[in-house]
């Protein structure tokens, strides 16, 4: 018996199955539809939070005024080799791409032919035609930059020449006032960018002048450099107090110029280009302190001129640094003439295309950064003060770096106090470039999580530690010298090492504070809320320093030999003890070094504070964000 199977069959005359398969296939249709309308609102969400992030770097930029906006100008000879790079840039560095576009991906010829620059042009060709219209601007950011570098690498060089006429610690301290401008800018820049005058430009009004005044300064304290730094012929001594007077306020108008070139170069470039302001920023401040330091100190030495240079020994060096600020002095003048008269302050980053595609005319984003004026800046720090973390936050980044402060301003010091070239030690910041470049991205891998000041944390104990390192090695630095006079190679290479092994620890204790620092700013003040956590940071470098040197010689003690004997005849602390020593024909020796006490005082009151802040700043990273905003809604 063959058995027919039933077919049901619905009133249409269509079977069950095939209005099954009919609905899988209107199913399977509107599953398409939905992941492509899905993929197509990612696309637009992930574009636009693009615009805004890079409307939130450029805004936070314009209107904070990052701290610096480049590398961090070292405090004193030993901050050439140990120096912490600011990363505080609210732009960020710009960088290229690492990765590129393989003829032998998938999607190589749709990202050729939607490219706005043919991606089968050379590198080169692809630069030219990204950089049209910008090039001659990028050049002028460039010099501008190393034109502020060059009074800042003075200002770093001038405590290794006051070293050579040994100075005492206590004037150096008295110096050391000259660097704070940079790092306190916070407290004028929104008057320098919110006031000017329209006819000569929102940045030119603050620019030209400082520029002119920075120019004069340079050729009058040419004049004046005999007088200032003393004579061996006349026997005058070093005017300290007068030469801080001078490169105080000289230091203050190259930080108000930087303001104002910061604010400039975000309009100078187009959009696609405004990138690459933070790297005229870095290459052309760090080009103009490396001329203004390591330059100087090298064409100023007696040693390489007579070694490389001369074939007639002679007694001075290649310049003077009246010679040097005189000849900078005019080209800032003729510089600041020339960009007066031929370069017009135009906004070129306000084009159509560029509000289209930045979605100026308003995308009504919470996240968008906001407009402060002067009085509003001000009212906004005095805000984040009174927010209930900041007081904890606040006393770790200005006491934080207590414990380094005797290494910090003292061992550059110490090491030509003991016979070594200051141009040599200058030089040797140029074998560090590569652990400067190389440390920041190897540490971001481990700063970039929720808990980024576990780095911090980590690193703080092996900083003091390599800071007794400095101060052992510094103690067996004479042994070394060789009775030319001389030291070897291997005594540089292990100070080199050991310079290695600290930036190790100032870089991870720098970029991971910063890390947790642009966590907690608040979005809407993102530029203020950072570079008024960064100008803490850097005055917690500066004052210990000034506070260490001032104290050390005090924390020093000498006593007065009789010649050919031990007996002690007197202690010689002071220069006018130690000459009235010398004058009997008996010697003034060290009896304790105030270095070491320093060096060992500022690591105890590290280790304490240590053990005291360690729970706090754990405790950092458990609060809530919205506990660091000064906009809650």
């Amino acid at each position: 018996m063959i058995t027919i199977p039933l077919i049901n069959r619905t009133s249409d005359g269509t079977s069950a199955a095939e209005e099954e398969e009919a609905l899988a296939t209107i199913k399977l249709d509107d599953d398409q539809r939905r992941r492509r309308r899905l993929s197509e609102e990612v696309i637009i969400v992930m574009s636009d939070r693009k615009t805004r992030i890079r409307r939130r770097l450029s805004r936070s930029r314009r209107d904070g005024v990052a701290d610096g906006g480049g590398a961090a100008m070292p405090h004193t000879g030993e901050d050439l080799m140990a120096v912490e790079p600011q990363l505080d840039s609210a732009s960020g560095p710009h960088m290229p791409l690492i990765f590129r576009a393989s003829r032998k991906d998938d999607d190589y010829a749709r990202i050729r032919d939607e490219s706005p620059v043919d991606q089968t042009l050379s590198w080169f060709a692809r630069s030219r035609k990204n950089l049209k219209g910008d090039f001659s601007s990028i050049c002028l950011l460039l010099f501008l930059y190393l034109l502020q570098g060059i009074p800042l690498g003075l200002i770093a060089a001038i405590p290794l020449i006051l070293q050579d006429k040994h100075v005492s610690y206590k004037e150096q301290a008295v110096f050391s006032f000259a660097y704070w401008p940079f790092s306190m800018k916070l407290l004028w820049a929104p008057i320098v960018d919110s006031i000017y005058w329209k006819k000569l430009g929102r940045r030119k009004s603050w620019m030209v002048p400082c520029q002119y005044l920075i120019g004069i300064f340079m050729l009058v304290l040419s004049y004046q450099v005999p007088n200032i730094l003393g004579s061996e012929q006349d026997h005058t001594p070093v005017n300290v107090f007068f030469l801080m007077s001078v490169f105080l306020p000289l230091n203050f108008l190259a930080a108000t110029q930087d303001i104002a070139v910061d604010g400039w170069a975000l309009t100078m470039l187009s959009r696609k280009n405004v990138g690459y302001a933070s790297t005229c920023n870095a290459v052309g401040q760090t080009a103009g302190f490396f001329i203004g330091n390591v330059v100087f100190l090298t064409l100023e030495s007696e040693n390489f001129a007579n070694k490389f240079i001369r074939s007639t020994p002679g007694k001075k060096g290649l310049v003077d640094l009246a010679g040097f600020v005189f000849f900078w002095g005019w080209v800032f003048i003729i510089t600041t003439t020339l960009v007066l008269i031929f370069k017009k302050e135009v906004d070129h980053s306000q084009t159509p295309e560029s509000k289209e595609e930045n979605g100026e005319a308003g995308s009504g984003s919470e996240e968008d950064e906001m407009e402060l004026g002067i009085f509003d800046t001000y009212l906004v720090l005095l805000k984040i003060f009174k927010l209930k973390p900041m007081f904890w936050m606040v006393v770790v980044l200005l006491t934080g770096k207590f414990a380094f402060a005797a290494t910090d301003g003292i061992n550059g010091l110490k090491l030509i106090e003991m016979g070594i070239p200051k141009d040599t030690l200058a030089s040797l910041s140029v074998y560090l470039i590569p652990v400067q470049i190389l440390l920041p991205w190897f540490i971001g891998k481990y700063t970039s999580g929720p808990r980024p000041l576990n780095v911090f944390l980590w690193a703080y104990p092996y900083r003091i530690f390599v800071t007794g390192v400095f101060a052992g090695l510094l103690f067996y630095t004479p042994s070394f010298r060789l009775d030319s006079g001389e030291y070897p190679f291997s005594l540089y290479a292990l100070w080199v090492a050991a310079f290695c092994l600290y930036q190790i620890a100032s870089y991870c204790m720098f970029v991971s504070m910063m890390a947790f620092n642009a966590q907690i700013s608040d979005p809407k003040i993102g530029g203020t809320y950072m570079t008024l956590l960064n100008t803490l940071n850097n005055l917690g470098g500066n004052w210990p320093v000034t506070l260490v040197l001032s104290i050390t010689d005090k924390l020093t003690w000498k006593n007065c030999i009789a010649k050919g004997t031990s007996a002690i005849l007197h202690t010689c602390n002071t220069k006018e003890d130690a000459d009235t020593c010398a004058a009997g024909g008996d010697v003034c020796e060290m009896h304790i070094d105030g270095y070491y006490l320093g060096v060992a005082i500022c690591a105890a009151v590290g280790f304490l504070w240590y053990k005291l802040m360690f729970s706090k700043i754990k405790h950092f990273q458990k609060i809530p964000r919205k506990e660091w905003s000064v906009f809650k809604k």
